[in-house]
């Protein structure tokens, strides 16, 4: 189970602690067990700071803690704060980026069966696109609809996802893609093939949380040779 330690101290020194912490970072290279850490400072008050670090269980805060540069750090840390900081422990019961639920949501409505439904509860009305496959970037909602047909008209399809990684305002989704081809594709009368590829693409959420421009990687040569065009072109 995921652990987090939540760290709350006063202190008119920050920049000090600012630069134990990059140095704590830099000694513990290799060693420490902490996956990410977080400082924040209160609005209210400017001498009061937060910092949330997480490790992926229990056990390993407590490694990290018996570490003889985490114990140093910590006491020079104490001598900078006005006040003896103070920790709070928490076992994290529900974890959710909430960015990598649009994504995610995004995948099941572009290959919901039947007609593609509503985007706009996942994207803004200006999305930008970014494809490979295409002479020109699409921009807006409805040249990305027009682009999700063309594939919806030439397959029944589905997505799984592989991988879902979220940094700032980023989520980079690895997905599996497959499908049956059942109609007209790119100048490709229906074969009734089953063909399947792989992918990732970057999006980049908007202010609001929804899906502000994205960056595609696919294998599109792939799926052109299960669909045996590179065949006819030998012929």
């Amino acid at each position: 189970m995921t652990f987090v330690q939540v760290i709350d101290c006063k202190t008119s020194r920050f920049e000090e602690i600012d630069r134990l912490m990059d140095r704590w970072v830099e000694q513990t290279k290799g060693k420490r067990t902490a996956t990410h850490s977080l400082i924040g400072k209160d609005r209210s008050d400017a001498s009061h700071f937060i910092e949330i670090v997480e490790f992926p269980s229990y056990e390993e805060a407590m490694r990290n803690s018996e570490l003889p540069e985490t114990d140093r750090i910590f006491r020079e840390m104490v001598s900078i704060c006005d006040e003896t900081p103070t920790f709070t422990d928490l076992d994290v019961v529900r974890d959710e980026q909430l960015s990598t639920a649009t994504v995610r949501r995004f995948f099941e409505l572009v290959a919901a069966p039947g007609e593609l439904p509503p985007l706009d509860e996942v994207m803004v009305e200006h999305y930008h696109d970014h494809n490979p496959a295409n002479p020109e970037d699409a921009i807006g909602m409805d040249h990305i609809r027009r682009e999700i047909r063309v594939w919806r008209d030439g397959f029944d399809f589905q997505f799984s996802i592989e991988d879902l990684i979220a940094e700032s305002d980023r989520v980079c989704a690895r997905w599996f893609w497959k499908g049956t081809h059942k109609g007209e594709f790119l100048g490709i009368e229906a074969t009734g093939k089953e063909v399947s590829m792989s992918g990732t693409t970057v999006f980049r959420c908007g202010v609001d949380g929804k899906l502000a421009e994205g960056w595609w990687e696919y294998d599109r040569m792939g799926l052109m040779e299960q669909l045996g065009v590179f065949e006819e072109m030998e012929r």
